[in-house]
């Protein structure tokens, strides 16, 4: 049995104990995980550090301040998440019990991605847990030292039978994917969702899979353009321009297209100094393999600002490209990296038509003063989320669900959505074994009077108080009665 399938058995033999299900249990090993930031943030850092060039700070804005706030809100809110809930009820169950109770999966397989190591791979394991569920966790391989501390740390502070961490490359990953799991959790590029998905296909496993895109910005000619591109700046070159969420692109008119470089120029030099590369503030792209598959996007476009890079540093300073045509290389795929597109286009309806033309994108950011080009935006087209006037920041929403849609991925997270994309929420009706004489509408012979009193009860919803409910419940007491008297004897 390979070391893979071993940690999958391990698991599910955990999970078929119980142990996972108790809430105090469930808050327990969310309280260690919060002890587990608190403890060792330096070690975490200082392996960032090493993978990213992230900064402490950094590390702590970007990667695990959400996480600590993600852990609060699920401890508070577990016990309300995981009660049966209330639904609506016809006539016919007026006197039953109806509720969805949440009950976990089972064992969950978290595939986390490299650009946010602990971000996007702890938060999903953060639902897992408050579900209770099981979950072997694997850390994307490409952070070597990230990928290393956390299958150090986390089986010295949460369930290491309920929550392996399996490390390794693409053949662990492929094994991992042979394993029956009752849910996959994805983040990364759409090309490995495909096999993610068709992975889980075998299995009938359902799957969430955050992936990502070219991510829209339109700029308005008419909004403060010195703050959106301060904005812009700051989501676009936030880790070196390697967040799924980054705006990938913008769409302006051509009148304005020298003064969003100018902004963007200023910003850059506000954020990251005259010399980005000796600034601890600015990251480096991941490997050599993604620095050339930047680099080559340049080919065939204008640089407008910085170009600069060092393939031995993995460094390419933040640039920007101006006059760029649909067709260039820049636009053909994700550019994960610190490259800014400026797409001249004719106006608003030039840019909600050429956003419609390519797929879905996880975010769609639009800079605006007037409320009509706003809703336009929002109306007119399709993304996974939409946030005006700023960037980045409705990912820190956890009230907010967070997912894509199309290309851009499937399922959704954050705070309650966790819980629930992570559960089965099991329909349950409740009845007693009385007032049988009701369900003769429904036993055969089918007559017209028996249909015609099936819809009145059936087609019928309440939403009323608990005295409300009693003396309705009274009232069809009688009904009921009359009616089997009269009708359907």
């Amino acid at each position: 049995m390979s070391r893979e399938q071993q940690a999958v058995a391990r698991a599910r033999k955990a999970f078929e104990t119980g142990r996972s299900k108790p809430l105090e249990y469930r808050i327990q090993q969310l309280k260690n995980l919060q002890q587990l930031f608190t403890e060792r943030q330096k070690e975490i850092s200082d392996a960032i550090k090493k993978d990213l060039n992230k900064s402490e700070v950094g590390t702590q804005l970007y990667e695990t301040l959400g996480l600590e706030g993600e852990i609060g809100l699920a401890i508070r809110k577990l016990k309300e998440w995981a009660a049966p809930r209330a639904v609506e009820k016809n006539l016919l169950t007026l006197s039953d019990t109806v509720y969805i109770q949440p009950e976990p999966l089972g064992v969950v397989l978290i595939i986390g991605a490299w650009n946010y190591p602990w971000a996007v791979t702890i938060q999903p394991l953060i639902g897992a847990i408050a579900a209770g569920n099981a979950a072997v966790v694997k850390p994307s391989e490409v952070c070597v030292h990230t990928a290393k501390i956390m299958d150090d740390l986390l089986p010295l502070y949460i369930d290491k039978e309920l929550y392996p961490v399996v490390t390794g490359g693409v053949p662990e990953t492929q094994e991992l994917l042979r394993q029956r799991f009752d849910h996959i959790f994805y983040t990364g590029n759409s090309t490995v969702g495909k096999v993610i998905m068709e992975a889980a296909a075998k299995h009938l496993t359902p799957v969430t899979l955050e992936l990502g895109g070219k991510s829209p910005c339109y700029i308005d000619k008419n909004c403060d353009i010195s703050v959106a591109c301060r904005r812009v700046t700051w989501g676009k070159y936030t880790n070196c321009g390697q967040t799924c969420i980054a705006p990938d692109y913008i769409l302006c008119e051509p009148s304005i297209q020298d003064r969003v470089i100018q902004e963007v120029q200023k910003s850059i030099k506000d954020f990251y100094t005259e010399n980005p590369k000796t600034c601890l503030d600015y990251g480096r792209v991941i490997n050599q393999r993604h620095f050339k598959r930047i680099m080559a996007m340049l080919e065939d476009s204008t640089v407008a600002v910085g170009g600069d890079n060092d393939e031995s540093d993995c460094y390419i300073a933040p640039t920007v490209l101006r006059d760029v045509k649909p067709e260039a290389k820049v636009m053909q795929e994700e550019i994960f990296g610190p490259l800014l597109p400026i797409l001249p286009i004719s106006g608003l309806d030039d840019a909600i038509k050429f956003i419609n033309k390519g797929e879905k994108p996880l975010a769609l950011y639009v800079f605006s003063q007037d409320d009509k080009v706003i809703n336009r935006m929002r109306d007119e087209t399709s993304s996974g989320g939409l946030l005006a006037n700023d960037c980045l920041v409705h990912y820190s929403v956890s009230s907010l669900p967070f997912g894509g849609v199309g290309n851009s991925g499937m399922g959704c997270y954050h705070g309650k959505f966790s819980f629930d994309q992570l559960s089965h929420l099991r329909s349950c009706l409740i009845k007693k074994l009385n007032m049988e004489g009701v369900n003769k509408m429904r036993y055969p012979p089918h007559t017209h009077k028996k249909l015609g009193w099936a819809r009145f009860f059936i087609l019928k919803t309440v939403d009323l108080g608990w005295v409300g409910r009693m003396a309705l419940l009274a009232v069809l007491a009688v009904v009921a009665a009359v009616v089997v008297q009269n009708y359907l004897s």
